[in-house]
């Protein structure tokens, strides 16, 4: 082999990856044996991964043989890619969600993305770590915490960083690079929140994009997979790889014709000069000094780059309370179906068992107790009266959110920051996000949640339902303007000072 695999895996792309398997400088054996080696290594320090898939290894090297034998399956073939704890696969990794309570449940077969990134060549290299049933366990439960995993850590300063939504053991895996790329899923920032936290690039697509069959649910109108990556052009690949209609998935029945398989058409560099964006200011009023001063100098990337901007654009239920009650019944209702399914000699198989087991077993499972999960089996709301409340919230989020300020102002996209309480509206309406690294906040300030603003920090682009493309294009042409990017420590003194890790995790 003629390149150092330690040293060149590190920040390198799905496509150069690609090259150098298709060249024979490496093989996805090497490929997966080298992220192995450095999860050995780093990952006891962050925390990202709960396993390690144990076919990994034998799964590359039959992919070698395909591929000296027929050819490549595509851009995928032979990468290796995590999962989020969330997501089943019919193989010898379990799918918990974080909680003790599934520590040893394994999935009767692969979630329909997992199927689509094996059909695609992919490697499934692991499980990450994730905040318990992605964050919907308790209001009192930290981001990044699991009962199964315990803390996911930044690997921009271990211990002191926020990492956001409850993707955050993908974000951080894929950050410290531990893995070439990740699949997390959302219901409210929780892949958009760690990729903007983490300086990766994070796509929450449209709601029917791509299956939610065989993950673990949180809200059947809010739920969806997506990618996390270090560049646009990972994530675009990424994306084309998990979307597509599913027969068991009613969701991905409205997309027939919205769903693209290759996204990378869409990466145009001059694209910020063909837009017009807009600032929804309401959501950078909470923004300390230093973020606010990133945003800022988005903003002026985006005139410079030939973006007309429309600064201010008033989205005009900024206010409305978020849809707790829809929320919990469609957790209860999701989760039992999930639950009931799970092979027989678990303990687990309703919501309200779940709630018993973890009572039972306190010590290890209630670190900061189970409010959301017994609010949620205590919802009363039955079908006639949750569709109704459900139009309720939705109606006005139509009537006069991100379409309504995008049909007015005649834009292609919103700028937001890369916290989450911009991205309730796009959540709530099922309409896709798309983060990219933006700057960094040296300083940072302790926030209202108890929680700091240092560190890495992302803008995000929304738009209205299946506009994907739009999104990817004008993030990859921020993304080539700036280059904000750089890995944990890469070396310089200031940076080696954020973080407590090993001057090797780049």
């Amino acid at each position: 082999m003629s390149i150092n695999l330690q040293d060149w895996i590190q920040e390198a792309d799905l496509l150069s990856m690609q090259k150098a398997m298709s060249s024979g400088e490496c093989t996805s054996e090497a490929l997966v044996l080298a992220y192995i080696e450095r999860i050995h290594r780093y990952n006891p320090l962050i925390n990202a991964i709960l396993e390690i898939n144990p076919d990994a290894l034998e799964i590359a090297r039959n992919l070698d043989l395909e591929r000296n034998a027929t050819g490549s399956r595509g851009p995928l073939h032979g990468i290796p890619i995590l999962l989020k704890d969330n997501i089943d696969t019919h193989d010898r990794m379990h799918t918990s969600a974080g909680s003790v309570a599934l520590a040893e449940s394994f999935a009767a077969e692969d979630s329909f993305i997992a199927a689509k990134l094996r059909a695609a060549g992919a490697v499934l290299l692991g499980k990450a770590n994730m905040t318990e049933w992605s964050n919907f366990m308790s209001d009192h439960m930290p981001a990044g915490y699991s009962s199964r995993g315990g803390y996911v850590l930044n690997p921009y300063g271990p211990g002191k960083l926020f990492v956001s939504g409850s993707s955050s053991g993908s974000a951080a895996a894929v950050a410290a690079n531990l893995a070439a790329a990740a699949i997390g899923t959302e219901t409210a920032g929780s892949i958009i929140g760690p990729a903007s936290q983490h300086f990766l690039v994070g796509i929450k697509p449209t709601v029917g994009l791509a299956s939610r069959r065989g993950i673990i649910p949180i809200s059947i109108s809010q739920d969806t997979p997506g990618p996390i990556s270090r560049t646009v052009t990972d994530a675009a690949i990424l994306l084309g790889a998990i979307v597509g209609i599913d027969e068991k998935d009613k969701a991905t029945w409205t997309s027939p014709h919205r769903t693209c398989h290759d996204y990378t058409t869409y990466l145009d560099r001059d694209f910020l000069g063909k837009t017009r964006i807009g600032i929804p200011r309401h959501y950078y009023r909470s923004l300390d000094e230093e973020r606010l001063s990133i945003m800022e100098s988005a903003i002026e990337v985006l005139r410079e780059q030939g973006a007309a901007v429309i600064d201010p654009v008033d989205l005009h239920l900024e206010q409305q309370p978020w849809n707790n009650d829809v929320i919990c019944y469609e957790f209860k209702t999701g989760l039992n179906r999930y639950l009931s399914k799970l092979d027989s000699d678990l303990s687990v198989h309703s919501l309200q068992e779940l709630i018993e087991y973890n009572q039972k077993h306190a010590v290890s499972a209630l670190r900061f107790g189970q409010d959301n999960l017994i609010r949620s089996e205590q919802n009363a709301l039955n079908e006639i009266t949750y569709q109704l409340k459900r139009r309720e919230y939705n109606y006005p989020a139509v009537s006069q959110g991100i379409d309504y300020a995008l049909d007015q102002h005649g834009l292609d996209a919103l700028m937001l920051p890369g916290d989450i309480d911009g991205m309730y509206i796009a959540a709530r309406l099922g309409y896709p996000l798309i983060t990219v690294p933006a700057g960094y906040s040296a300083k940072g300030t302790i926030d209202a949640d108890g929680d700091s603003t240092q560190g890495p920090f992302g803008v995000v682009f929304s738009g209205r339902a299946f506009s994907e493309p739009t999104l990817i294009s004008i993030a990859y042409s921020f993304e080539q303007a700036t280059l904000f990017r750089s890995p944990p420590d890469p070396g310089d003194k200031e940076v080696a000072q954020r973080t407590n890790l090993d001057k090797d995790l780049t």
